[in-house]
């Protein structure tokens, strides 16, 4: 099976090992097709977008970003640090979230963050990078790891998501704890991101986008 378009280099690599170490997996890659997970593009406007969706609809998510991004001349941590609170507020955005994206934009404008380094560390120390930002959780990061540096070995046990998939295509329905979903990602690794992205895109007639 030929990968989709963009998608990251190891995607055939890890589809072939995945379909000979679980059954499910063996099952749903060559059904769902010709699909793979696409790279998001800028990390600060990634992390935005993620803060700007939380808790509330898709539709309304889109909303609320188109009202924000009009408001900077460009997505960028400076022009955020320049914006006022009402106008942010104006745009849909509650206080909090206001104060989470002004939050993300001094950890970015002020280099506490080793955007450039991160190709180099491992998921762990991103992680706590990020999670030290507020309004950024631990899902967010690995939501980040996964469709923004397409890191292949990371496993979303707070996506709620994943585990009604597992619970699902692994346990006829039956209510699936983390040490369950971590025994069944064993067969996995080290393709964790992969398969999560399998699972979701069973759930949902489109393609994955966080």
């Amino acid at each position: 099976m030929a990968p989709a378009a963009l998608a990251p280099d190891y995607w055939t690599e890890a589809c072939k090992h995945l379909m000979k170490r679980d059954r499910v997996m063996k099952r749903l890659i060559p059904e769902l097709g010709d699909v793979a997970l696409s790279q998001r593009g800028d990390a600060f406007t990634t992390l935005a977008r993620s803060i700007v969706g939380q808790q509330v609809s898709v539709a309304s998510a889109q909303k609320v970003w188109d009202a924000f991004a009009a408001l900077p001349q460009a997505m960028t941590p400076a022009n955020v640090l320049k914006l006022k609170v009402d106008d942010m507020r104006a745009a849909g955005l509650s206080a909090r979230k206001v104060d989470y994206l002004v939050d993300l934009a001094l950890h970015f404008d002020s280099g506490r963050l080793h955007v450039k380094d991160w190709g180099a560390m491992d998921d762990d120390a991103i992680t706590r990078e990020l999670v030290a930002i507020r309004g950024i959780s631990r899902w967010t990061a690995d939501m980040f790891l996964i469709f923004h540096l397409a890191r292949p070995n990371v496993l979303p046990l707070d996506d709620a998501s994943l585990i009604s998939g597992i619970s699902q295509h692994y346990f006829s329905g039956d209510p699936v704890s983390r040490s369950d979903a971590r025994e069944v990602a064993d067969a996995w690794k080290p393709w964790c991101s992969v398969a999560s992205w399998y699972i979701w895109r069973s759930l949902a007639p489109l393609p994955v986008d966080y």
